[in-house]
């Protein structure tokens, strides 16, 4: 686990490399809104997760400026999901993200993000045990 809110949501979640984070767990019943399907706060919870993980990967601190999320398909109680955050751009001082959140192969919700970087400042969020062995280890 990497935050209490993801501990809350009963997501789990990994970085396999810099830029790159994974976030899932399953849909439960308090997690679905009025029509059984998830909870757009929900969906959008499990991309923001994937977002920060993958963003704070390089250990500099970032810090969200912008995201956006739509939303595609249906899901249903059972179902287990899964947001894959992958960089589209990095620079010094912003970078940008894109979050796929599927069951299965079917593509649920598309976010994007953009955080401003401090590379100055360590980032609090992940140990740096959890980072990816080719995160950089000067910070």
């Amino acid at each position: 686990m990497f935050d209490p809110f993801m501990r809350t949501l009963g997501l789990e979640g990994e970085i396999p490399a810099p830029g790159r984070a994974r976030v899932w767990g399953a849909l439960r019943p308090e997690h679905t809104n009025s029509l059984g399907s998830a909870h757009g706060g929900f969906l959008y919870s499990m991309a923001d997760a994937a977002f920060a993980l993958a963003s704070n990967s390089h250990g500099a601190t970032a810090v969200a400026l912008s995201t956006h999320m739509e939303y595609v398909a249906p899901t249903r109680p059972g179902d287990l999901i899964e947001a894959t955050a992958t960089e589209a751009h990095l620079g010094r001082r912003a970078a940008v993200y894109q979050v796929e959140v599927r069951v299965g192969e079917t593509l649920v919700a598309l976010f994007t993000g953009t955080v401003h970087r401090l590379p100055e400042r360590r980032t609090p969020l992940i140990p740096d045990a959890m980072l990816p062995p080719d995160a950089p280890a000067a910070r």
